[in-house]
């Protein structure tokens, strides 16, 4: 924290005047609060909602029926999809994507693919940051959920009708299948990834390119794939590097038995 708080000392980070520019495309049916800044070329869609002092850049979408809380901020190339619920505080970094089409096809006897309407909705809580082209998809039915406080890095996939924990970190590359359920104060380090319909318990720590496919117990630290107690993994991930050694020395003692019970032929 003093180190955070020291670059801000020396460092703020530039801030673009407030106004709108007069290359935005707003809609007389949506309205922006008080102290806006809104950047060229941002398209805000009918009946949009957005509270006071927001920052929003160049070439965001905010497509109809959004609701968004007070000092929203929106970098470049930002989409926020149909009817999504974004509160105070939000940031969403460049390139992020919240409310595509969560993956959902049904399959037709001829074994083409039929595709699921997804009408649920997303939504970020306070004091929620969702990293540059990371993907949060809505809800087929519902809503896809990230907590209050949430902090999402770059390229993280939240599948659709996920319920992401408060105070959840969850870094680059992290994928998480539909339906899951992560508690608070997770953290998914790098390269994570979850599979659908799971349950992971408060405070768990899942260590980088760890798979996970069952339901993890609060306070776990999880590493490996199948995804196993850390310490277990550190003692066993010591033996890998010496498996072909291992293998020579057995291969030598079954020599060695067949020799004796043999009486010495080979």
């Amino acid at each position: 924290m003093t180190f955070a708080r020291a670059i801000e000392l020396f460092y703020a980070a530039p801030e673009p005047a407030r106004g709108i520019d007069p290359t935005a495309r707003i809609s007389t049916k949506s309205r922006i609060g008080e102290n806006a800044s809104i950047g060229p070329f941002v398209v805000i869609d009918d009946d949009v909602e957005i509270g006071k002092n927001c920052t929003i850049y160049p070439f965001v979408h905010i497509s109809r029926g959004v609701r968004a809380g007070d000092r929203f901020r929106a970098y470049a190339h930002v989409s926020v999809r149909e009817h999504c619920r974004i509160g105070n505080n939000v940031i969403l970094q460049d390139g992020a994507k919240i409310g595509t089409d969560g993956y959902g096809y049904a399959k037709r006897d001829d074994g083409s693919y039929y595709k699921i309407v997804q009408s649920g909705i997303v939504v970020l809580e306070d004091d929620v940051e969702i990293g540059a082209n990371s993907t949060i998809d809505r809800a087929t039915i519902g809503e896809t959920r990230i907590r209050r406080g949430a902090k999402i890095d770059n390229l993280v996939q939240i599948g659709h009708s996920s319920d992401v924990g408060e105070e959840h970190a969850a870094l680059r590359q992290v994928g998480l299948a539909g339906s899951s359920k992560i508690g608070r104060s997770v953290i998914l380090t790098g390269q994570v990834g979850v599979a659908g319909h799971l349950e992971i318990g408060d405070r768990v720590i899942a260590t980088a390119q760890t798979g996970i496919p069952n339901s993890i117990e609060a306070d776990k630290v999880v590493s490996g794939y199948p995804a196993i107690d850390n310490r277990l993994w550190l003692k066993s991930s010591a033996v890998f590097k010496r498996l072909p050694e291992l293998l020579k020395r057995i291969e030598a003692l079954e020599k060695n038995k067949r020799v004796t019970e043999t009486g010495g032929e080979s």
